[in-house]
């Protein structure tokens, strides 16, 4: 069932959020290059020990070239998600980032024929428009602690050229990810969706093997995995997500799975307050009831 797919993909890539937080390190220039060798061993990992020795699936070498397309969007949109974390402040990309999920869902209607009855889309509005609020309180929060604390952020590392381009391109190129990801996997039905996955993480595990090299051999800036906690627990949650959204996104379109999916930002807000002892004001506890509700409503419409 879809549903229960992208509400556990909710959750995962929520917990993994907070971890990429926790684990980013404004200080270290190749912190962003860190993270992704972490995600990609991880990744690597579950191919080998859940697919190949525990499912034992075989698996068709051919598809990490015809998957390329998909894979080659999550990781680059994913890279530069990390990278951005060095130049701008999260609550300020979080309502650019978000709408991926709206990107792909225009693509999805454009391209694939997709249609929702008038519930289920005013339910993806409902979504959308929470995310995007949930982003601009959080920014407006983050703002006021800075002044509070008379902390003086630079302006070009927070609306500057620079610093905006990575959560837009990372809109745009993830948005474009989900919708080839539809039509692969659920509109034309390329390749089933385990060796989808599989074609994922293993290019995410050899696109990590290459940066690891760089930094030890390059960098000269060693990375000991056993003591990368945040962001191994960062890559493990991420990886669970992956899963499960493979499976959604196979079984329904993207219209409707983006947004819900996209809606794991207020389980990155709601850990945030529960582990970093940070406070929900009242407007957001009433936006996080409006994204429910439009997620129990697509929930409804399931089938």
């Amino acid at each position: 069932m879809w549903f229960a797919a992208a509400i556990v993909t909710l959750l995962a890539w929520g917990t993994a959020d907070l971890f990429y937080k926790k684990g980013n390190d404004p200080s270290d220039r190749n912190s962003a290059l860190k993270t992704v060798v972490m995600v990609g061993l991880v990744m690597g990992l579950h191919v080998l020990f859940y697919y190949v020795v525990y499912a034992g699936i075989q698996y068709d070498v051919k598809n990490l070239l015809l998957y390329l397309p998909v894979s080659a969007m999550y990781i680059l949109s994913m890279t530069l998600g990390y990278v951005g974390l060095r130049y701008i402040e999260v609550s300020v990309s979080s309502p650019i980032s978000n709408s991926s999920g709206a990107v792909s869902a225009l693509l999805a209607f454009l391209f694939m024929h997709q249609s929702m009855a008038a519930p289920q889309i005013l339910a993806v509005v409902a979504i959308s428009i929470g995310i995007l609020l949930l982003s601009i309180f959080e920014k407006q929060e983050a703002d006021a602690e800075l002044r509070q604390e008379g902390v003086i952020v630079e302006r070009k590392y927070r609306i500057g050229a620079i610093a905006i381009i990575f959560p837009i391109l990372y809109c745009i190129i993830d948005g474009m990810g989900t919708f080839l990801d539809g039509y692969y996997l659920e509109y034309k039905k390329i390749m089933p969706e385990d060796q989808a996955n599989m074609s994922y993480e293993l290019t995410f595990f050899i696109v990590a093997l290459l940066v690891w090299a760089y930094l030890e051999l390059v960098k000269k800036d060693s990375l000991v995995v056993f003591r990368e906690k945040d962001r191994g627990l960062a890559a493990i949650f991420e990886t669970l997500g992956q899963f499960f959204y493979v499976g959604a996104i196979a079984t329904k379109n993207a219209f409707i799975v983006a947004p819900v999916i996209a809606s794991y930002s207020i389980v990155s807000i709601i850990l945030g307050r529960i582990f970093l002892k940070e406070k929900l004001q009242t407007r957001q506890y009433l936006v996080i009831a409006v994204i429910m509700a439009g997620i129990a409503i697509l929930g409804f419409y399931d089938g």
